[in-house]
Parts: C-alpha cells; sequence; structure tokens
C-alpha cells in the first residue's frame, strides 16, 4: 500500500472474505474462489487498494487506521443485478395469466405515469433502496419510454456514485399509444440521453429496445446503428421468454430465421448485448450468442412467476460453446429484490430441468459472472487489489432459523448453500459504494 495514504483515508473491513477468481462451472470451487476466515479489505479513493489474511494487511495499513470488523458475517463484491424494470417495483405481485397479459394489465398501465418527473424521481428512490437493502450495487435497468424517466433515474444513481447501466425504452408499435415513440424520436431521444449522461460518473448507457414485439423494423435499424454510433455503450432487450412470444416475433418478422436472428439482422448481438430471458433460444441460436458474446440474464423468478419456462443453465454454459450468463431479479416479473432469493429460484429451476447448481456457481453468477456477462469483469465483481470498491457484508446468522443451521455447516460450500436457500435481503449488514458506506442495517460492528 502506497504510503502516501493517511490513516484517515482509508476505509478498512475485516472479517471472512469471499471471492471468485474463475468459474465454478468450469472449475472446482476450491480452484475457483478465494476463502479468507480473517482478511482485511482496504478501500481508497473508490478502489480497493489492499486485500489478504489480517494479519498480514495489518502491517501495511497506515499507523492507526480504524479498522471496522463485521463478525459472524461475510464479505463479498457486491451483486449484480442483469435484467431489472425500475418503473414495475410498484407492480410487483400483480397476477396475469401469462407474459403478454401481464404487461398488458399491468406494466404499460404502471409506466404511462413516468412521463412526471417527480413520480419517476420517487420510483428511483424506492428502487436504490431497495437495490442496497438486497446487496446489489449494479444493475442493468430498463426505464420507460420516457426520457424524464432516465433523468430521474441517472440523476438518483449519480447522488450515490453507483455504477449502473440505464436506459430509455424503445417501442414504436403493439403498444398503449401514450407509451410509443415513432423511430426516429426513440433514436433522438436516446442519442441526446447518451450526450447527457454516459460515461458521468459511474453511469453507463443502454439502447434499450423493449422486444421485438413492439419495435418495428424500422426502429430496429435506428436501434443497431444508435448502438454502434457509441462506443462503450451496452444494448439490452428481451429474447425467447415463452412460446407465445417467440411465435409472435415469428408472424412480425417471418423474413427472418427465428428469434435471435431479428436481432442479429439489426447488429444487436456483440459484447455488451444483453437480453434476458433465452429459455426458448434452440441451439444454433445459443451457438450464436456464443460466437459473439452476447449475453443472458436468467431470470428464475420471474419464469416461474409467469409460467415463461425453464432456463437450462447447464445447457446454455455448455463446455464447447459456453454462453455469457449472469444472473437476474427482472422485477417487477420478479418478485423480491435479493439476489440471495434468486438464487434460491434458479436452484429450483434447475432441479426441475434436472440439472443442478452449487452454491459457488450461483454465488458466482451475482458477482464475478454478472460482471463478465456485461463485459465489467476488470471492474466491479471481485475482492482484490485495483477494483472498483463494491462491496457488501452478509449477516450469515440473519435468521434465528439460519443461526440453527449454520451451527451444522462443515465448510464454506455448505454455509454458501445454507445461506442461497434460506436467505434474503435480512442478510445484508452493510453496502460500500466506491468504498464509502451505503446502507448499514444495523450497529452491531466494532472498532
Amino acid at each position: 500500500m502506497s504510503a502516501v495514504l493517511q490513516r484517515d483515508s482509508v476505509t478498512a473491513i475485516r472479517g471472512s472474505v469471499l471471492t471468485f477468481t474463475g468459474d465454478p462451472s468450469v472449475e472446482d470451487s476450491a480452484r475457483s474462489m478465494r476463502y479468507e476466515s480473517d482478511a482485511i479489505v482496504a478501500m481508497y479513493g473508490g478502489l480497493i487498494v489492499d486485500f489478504g489474511a489480517a494479519a498480514e494487511v495489518l502491517q501495511r495499513l497506515p499507523p492507526g487506521t480504524k479498522v471496522t470488523a463485521y463478525a459472524e458475517s461475510l464479505i463479498m463484491a457486491g451483486f449484480i443485478d442483469a435484467h431489472i424494470h425500475y418503473p414495475q417495483t410498484a407492480i410487483i405481485a400483480s397476477p396475469a395469466e401469462h407474459l403478454m397479459d401481464w404487461l398488458d394489465r399491468h406494466t404499460y398501465v404502471a409506466e404511462q405515469e413516468f412521463s412526471d418527473q417527480d413520480h419517476a424521481r420517487e420510483a428511483a428512490r424506492v428502487f436504490m433502496r431497495e437495490c442496497l437493502r438486497a446487496g446489489t450495487t449494479t444493475a442493468a435497468v430498463f426505464c420507460s419510454v420516457h426520457p424524464e424517466s432516465v433523468d430521474a433515474f441517472f440523476d438518483e444513481a449519480l447522488a450515490r456514485n453507483m455504477r449502473m447501466i440505464a436506459g430509455k425504452v424503445l417501442m414504436d408499435r403493439n403498444a398503449p399509444q401514450k407509451l410509443t415513440d415513432t423511430p426516429q424520436r426513440g433514436y433522438d431521444e436516446s442519442k441526446e440521453l447518451i450526450a447527457r449522461w454516459h460515461g458521468r460518473g459511474r453511469l453507463s448507457y443502454a439502447v434499450s429496445p423493449r422486444f421485438a414485439v413492439t419495435s418495428s423494423p424500422e426502429q430496429m435499424e435506428l436501434a443497431g446503428s444508435l448502438w454502434h454510433e457509441h462506443d462503450g455503450t451496452f444494448l439490452q432487450s428481451h429474447v425467447a421468454e415463452n412460446r407465445h412470444e417467440v411465435d409472435r416475433v415469428k408472424a412480425l418478422f417471418p423474413e427472418r430465421k427465428g428469434y435471435l436472428d431479428v436481432y442479429d439482422h439489426y447488429g444487436m448481438l456483440g459484447s455488451r448485448a444483453i437480453y434476458g430471458h433465452g429459455i426458448w433460444l434452440d441451439e444454433d441460436e445459443l451457438a450464436r450468442c456464443h460466437a459473439s458474446g452476447t449475453a443472458l440474464a436468467h431470470c428464475p423468478t420471474s419464469n416461474m412467476f409467469l409460467g415463461s419456462g425453464v432456463f437450462d443453465l447447464a445447457n446454455a454454459r455448455k463446455a464447447r460453446r459456453p454462453v455469457r450468463v449472469a444472473l437476474a431479479t427482472d422485477v417487477g416479473g420478479g418478485t423480491h429484490f435479493s439476489m440471495l432469493s434468486t438464487m434460491h429460484d434458479a436452484y429450483k429451476v434447475a432441479r426441475l430441468g434436472g440439472r443442478s447448481l452449487s452454491a459457488a456457481h450461483a454465488f458466482y453468477l451475482a458477482t464475478r459472472g454478472g460482471a463478465h456477462a456485461l463485459c465489467l469483469e476488470d471492474r466491479i465483481g471481485s475482492i482484490a487489489t485495483g477494483m472498483e470498491a463494491d462491496v457488501i457484508v452478509l449477516d450469515l446468522k440473519s435468521t434465528p432459523l439460519i443461526e440453527h443451521r449454520m451451527r451444522h455447516c462443515k465448510d464454506i460450500d455448505e454455509a454458501l448453500f445454507v445461506q442461497m436457500i434460506l436467505g434474503d435481503e435480512r442478510a445484508t449488514r452493510a453496502v460500500y459504494i466506491a468504498g464509502e458506506i451505503g446502507w448499514t442495517r444495523d450497529e452491531r460492528v466494532s472498532a
């Protein structure tokens, strides 16, 4: 650690630390993760500047540095939610027969209110609060069609110095008139938003056509062009969420080979492109995702809630053509912000498909794996020197039942499994954003 650092300028936390150095679905957990039972993470200037066994790091800290100790807790990189809709926060737990019914009855009604800047700002505040309570420090977020919704969201994210990805939804057909733009207006408004927000603080813009059903060929053409015109931006949308949607896209784009080929035709595949769901993609489409570097966001909670289908994570990650995959809540089709609960649902989905999902793999998907899917693994998702200091502290005994169960854990792998099956946002003890405390549950810490 640099000698120029002063003791009052370094934030140092101590406790058990877990981080991933590889993918547990490719190599065993012992080789893909680093676990320190007593470690210190030192943060300065928004970055992690030291990490290692406590006895060693203590010797390198500036004399007199305050070290905050978290007992019976686990320090990790912040969770990454790769697909979520902030305007849908208020319609969590709204019933429907299927995806399209849910959109018509709930989503499109709620999103019409986001032309009001004050309404959008209040929704963004609630959204940020819930993300932090759940330990989520980065998310790929859909706003509404209104530029006001994007301004409100990025304003709130900037105020918290959070690394967030978001964009204005593009829709010019098959949606209520109050929620549709035109190809040109969608392009122009998105371009203005990119100029205003992309690269400001820790913010990134995502060109965001909702899905092929609600964008005309003209809008798809301009959306693809917009993405390629602005280096470093993201592209996010939905693909193959349910069978009815797949059939509808086929009817709207009969000249294309399949759903993914629609996006491919308009130049919307590649690194920093991430699509929600992908349940009904065939082998050729998954191979194309692999070849292009396109990522899929696995949304198990939403898929079960809407009855969309069972995503085959193991097949998507098949060794001969592994697809980049992240984990996502998909609020408000998803019913909670908690990535722990989402891991729980991902485990159940895997079992329903005749597969299994290790706890190590689930935690990887929510941290380093999510960062890899978003092409941000050089900045977030791991505890290591030089990484951005988005760090969470999980209480390993957050409920009486979990406390009882943890007494019988033999190793870190079993402890992680208990947390992903029984844990939720109550486990989030503290959240550090760029090295500064962003949220804390309690004062049960010691210096």
